[in-house]
């Protein structure tokens, strides 16, 4: 299972763009206001950081992944049990997206469709691409995907020009101030920052050499992405509106209509956006899966998808409402990025890079 740079690229690009746009510009909004585009930015540099950091820990053992050298680092034991928070936000996250992509497609397109229903097809997707050829098959998936999604991206925002009103962005900085911008930018950053599964996708790579420029542009691409999606919802229906939306680039896409001859672009844009929740989901349920088998010294790895496909569905299952949902996105933003994202693999890379040296 080896995978290009070019595949990373698509990879990070769409596991990140997608979830994005959809989940975390409502938060930013109602913090920064117009100036949620400035928290974009914001939200960009700390996960360019972020994701330096975690590539520049994977190339200290380019051949082995998070699993491995974290406990070369650290130790067997206490190796082991620094990866136990990560198998937990593995697992949980893999059932959250599933129950987001859930809730998503009831309120978009099926509300008469019971939500197991919807989860399980998914999951029986996510099951099928990764038990038939794993990481390379999710890659593959990611090549195709990626620039339709980049394609419907830029057609939402093409026919949205007409409805722009640049006033809606003035002033700039003025009304918000730095820390609610800072503030504003920590949602779509916890998204972003995701791009630390790079960590266990480097030892995959044909040249683990070109991870750090591919990661850093795939992350940048996904931003860029982000920010011109932020722009046109706040010059679209305001600063206020969006922050009162679950789902403020859905709503700004159903807003589109063109001569009254081009409308329901949502219905295409949904579908691209559930492809490229499949694309998250899979690369999740991958790494939960492998991950497992390596932690466990379990050889035939796939072996691990039929535990982990039901601990998945009743994860998603969970949650009484989008309410309950959206109580787990603060709780990762507050508690599982800073930690899981940023202040282990920090740690890690500098206790491994003195390892290095000196050892």
């Amino acid at each position: 299972m080896k995978i290009s740079g070019y595949q990373l690229f698509w990879l990070i690009f769409t596991m990140e763009f997608g979830m994005t746009a959809i989940y975390s510009l409502s938060s930013a909004t109602f913090v920064a206001k117009q100036d949620a585009w400035i928290s974009i930015i914001v939200a960009t540099l700390i996960c360019l950081f972020t994701t330096f950091v975690a590539v520049r820990l994977s190339l200290l053992y380019p051949e082995q992944t998070f699993i491995q050298y974290s406990q070369s680092i650290l130790g067997k034991w206490l190796g082991k049990i620094i990866l136990v928070p990560y198998f937990l936000m593995w697992v949980s996250v893999t059932g959250i997206i599933l129950r987001e992509y859930a809730d998503f497609v009831f309120a978009a397109l099926f509300s008469s469709t019971p939500l197991w229903i919807v989860i399980l097809i998914m999951l029986g997707a996510i099951v099928y691409v990764t038990y038939s050829g794993g990481l390379r098959s999710i890659s593959r998936c990611s090549e195709i995907i990626g620039p339709i999604s980049v394609l419907s991206a830029i057609l939402v925002i093409l026919l949205s020009v007409k409805d722009w009103n640049w006033l809606r962005i003035l002033p700039v900085y003025s009304n918000s101030g730095l820390l609610p911008i800072v503030k504003g930018g920590l949602s779509p950053a916890s998204f972003l920052a995701e791009s630390f599964m790079v960590v266990m996708l480097i030892a995959f790579m044909t040249k683990p050499e070109r991870a750090l420029a591919t990661s850093l542009a795939g992350v940048a691409a996904a931003s860029f992405a982000v920010l011109a999606m932020t722009l046109s919802i706040i010059m679209v229906i305001g600063p206020n509106l969006p922050a009162k939306f679950i789902y403020p680039m859905y709503s700004v896409v159903t807003y589109i209509s063109v001569m009254e001859f081009i409308q329901n672009v949502d219905v295409l844009t949904v579908l691209v956006w559930i492809i490229g929740i499949f694309i998250k989901a899979s690369l999740y349920f991958f790494i939960t899966s492998y991950g497992t088998a390596q932690f466990f010294h379990i050889k035939k790895w796939r072996h691990t998808i039929w535990l982990i496909a039901p601990i998945v569905f009743v994860i998603s299952l969970l949650p009484r409402n989008t309410n309950e949902v959206m109580k787990f996105a603060k709780f990762w933003r507050d508690v599982i990025f800073p930690i899981n994202l940023v202040g282990i693999p920090l740690l890690l890379w500098i206790i491994g890079s003195i390892r290095k040296k000196y050892m």
